[in-house]
């Protein structure tokens, strides 16, 4: 059976402060928001398709320290775009923090940035042509 990574649980301090970052600020599309009575199912997914973030509201102590903190301080989740200075640049100007200045490596270019979460991610773009 061909199996994929379909979502990603993120986990966050509040469903609609989440989607108001994800969608309201970065466009990823609201796919699902389903009341579940104590919880939502709230999925978003970037513009340009993959896995879905599954928006998962801290209920206890432990899962808010976990809250920014998934990956232990890494980087946690990769942006990948097509136009690196296009996106760059509308994040910047939609008000995203960014840790860095972008970088040329070998597999593309690279900005870290973080979500108002403290989840630390890379915005990844085409690797930069070299030749003339």
């Amino acid at each position: 059976m061909p199996a994929r990574i379909a979502a990603l649980a993120l986990v966050v301090p509040d469903y609609d402060q989440a989607i108001a970052f994800y969608v309201g600020t970065l466009g990823f599309r609201l796919t699902e928001d389903i009341d579940q009575g104590r919880k939502r199912w709230v999925t978003v997914e970037p513009p340009g398709g993959g896995p879905r973030l599954v928006l998962a509201r801290a209920d206890t102590a432990q899962q808010a320290q976990a809250i920014g903190n998934q990956a232990g301080g890494r980087v946690f989740l990769f942006l990948q775009t097509d136009d690196f200075a296009r996106d760059h640049a509308a994040m910047l100007a939609a008000g995203v923090t960014f840790e860095e200045a972008p970088r040329h490596e070998v597999y593309g270019s690279v900005a870290v940035w973080c979500d108002p979460f403290g989840n630390r991610w890379d915005l990844l773009g085409p690797p930069v042509s070299t030749t003339a």
